[in-house]
């Protein structure tokens, strides 16, 4: 059988070696073996994996999700149902943070177009107010 070493690993995913590291602190990869000397050796299957996380981080997964799912995936009662609960689940935070940053948007504006702008004083800007709590 074959293996890759961390650097290999790393560059076949486009990754630098300390994120494949973390990962593997974080229990999401782990080396097949380690060398005489210490290295760490990854069995090519290492490549699906790290993309796997890759992928699902890219959609947003938060690492500790995607090791729910990496266990999942190793869990013979499991089966696709509870891979698509984990995704609605996901949908459904992700829409109530686009809700919350829709909401400080139009605050943010509010104070914007309250605003007077250029040759106002500092000591006068209504946003400044607004955060220290001042009435303006």
């Amino acid at each position: 059988m074959s293996t890759l070493t961390i650097g290999k690993l790393a560059k076949s995913c486009d990754v630098n070696i300390d994120t494949v590291r973390y990962y593997e602190r974080m229990g999401l990869l782990m080396p097949l073996d380690r060398t005489a000397s210490g290295y760490r050796v990854y069995d090519p299957s290492s490549i699906k994996k790290l993309k796997f996380v890759r992928r699902a981080q890219s959609l947003g997964l938060t690492l500790e999700e995607i090791k729910e799912l990496l266990e999942l995936h190793h869990t013979q009662e499991a089966d696709c149902a509870d891979v698509k609960q984990r995704v609605q689940d996901k949908i459904l935070q992700i829409q109530q943070r686009m809700d919350d940053l829709q909401t400080m948007k139009r605050g943010l504006e509010k104070l914007a177009s309250a605003c007077k702008g250029k040759g106002t004083r500092l000591k006068e800007c209504s946003i400044l107010e607004y955060f220290y709590g001042e009435p303006s």
